[in-house]
């Protein structure tokens, strides 16, 4: 027997197990699945081809039994990570589904965190962040990320973070709250450590590239002080996304311009990042100090 007969029969009898009535052989049948679509996009498109393949893992991933629903997840996963399975895998069903592992707080935090791993990677098609847009998700996103700091709101920030680069999900999430709400994990950064205000400052900047982010951040109190504050920081992703969001601030409005220039320590800060900071942030910084003195606002250093 070739080694393509082989692997077809054996998933082929693994996915005859998962519908036992029998959570051993379920389980055994998901841990071989999980284990030869890790890394083999053949075995993936197999079980995928398989009728009734992929509805069957989405209903054990609703299993309350240990272990079956993060396994089926992880499946779920894996297959995901083939590009032409996408299409095929984000059902409005799928994505419903998801939402409700994330809201729910009886989730366990490997489940929670395989799920915001499924909806970044069906996400990463452009065609397929609408569709989680429509089906609520930026709402159930912003509502788990502002509860309390579990282990899994770095990937509920990274869902956020992917699906916000699409211009109805930004409007969707300025809408939801979602500024006001970063703003205060990175005002927080001691609570919610660097790395989560870092992303979160990656996010303003995804959301202020469009009018409807922009707008709620020049809208914020003190929005330049906010971001001078970010850059006196150590995070460099965050420093990235603070001079990010200030260019396109100061290209909106002037008066944040002015702001700007009674504030001496911006200069200095800008001057120090355009040399040590990363390669980004460089480039944002020079383009900064050069608008502030084309606009004759830059205080001596």
């Amino acid at each position: 027997m070739s080694s393509s007969a082989r692997r077809r029969e054996t998933i082929a009898e693994c996915l005859s197990d998962l519908q036992s009535d029998s959570v051993d052989s379920q389980l055994k049948s998901l841990q071989t699945l999980a284990s030869i679509t890790k890394v083999s996009p053949q075995n993936r498109n197999l079980i995928a081809q398989t009728d009734g393949a992929i509805s069957t893992l989405l209903t054990l991933s609703k299993s309350p039994a240990p272990l079956i629903q993060p396994l089926s997840l992880s499946i779920l996963f894996n297959l995901s990570l083939n590009p032409d399975l996408k299409p095929l895998m984000t059902e409005m069903e799928t994505i419903h589904h998801l939402n409700s592992l994330i809201l729910h707080t009886t989730t366990s935090p490997e489940s929670t965190r395989l799920a915001c791993s499924l909806i970044c990677s069906l996400a990463i098609l452009d065609k397929n962040k609408a569709k989680f847009g429509v089906a609520g998700t930026i709402q159930v996103l912003v509502k788990s990320i502002s509860g309390p700091r579990t282990p899994t709101t770095h990937h509920l920030l990274s869902c956020l973070a992917e699906l916000v680069q699409f211009h109805g999900n930004c409007t969707l999430a300025v809408r939801s709250g979602a500024v006001n709400l970063l703003v205060g994990i990175v005002e927080s950064s001691a609570d919610y450590g660097e790395d989560l205000a870092g992303t979160s400052l990656g996010i303003l900047s995804l959301l202020a590239r469009f009018e409807e982010g922009l707008n709620a951040l020049i809208g914020s109190d003190e929005v330049v002080r906010f971001l001078v504050d970010v850059l006196q920081g150590r995070c460099m992703l965050s420093k990235e996304g603070a001079v990010e969001i200030l260019v396109r601030v100061f290209d909106e409005d002037e008066e944040h311009l002015r702001d700007a220039s009674e504030l001496p320590e911006l200069v200095s800060l800008l001057a120090d990042l355009s040399v040590r900071g990363s390669s980004k942030a460089r480039e944002k910084a020079g383009l900064l100090m050069k608008k502030m003195m084309e606009a004759n606002f830059a205080p001596l250093l």
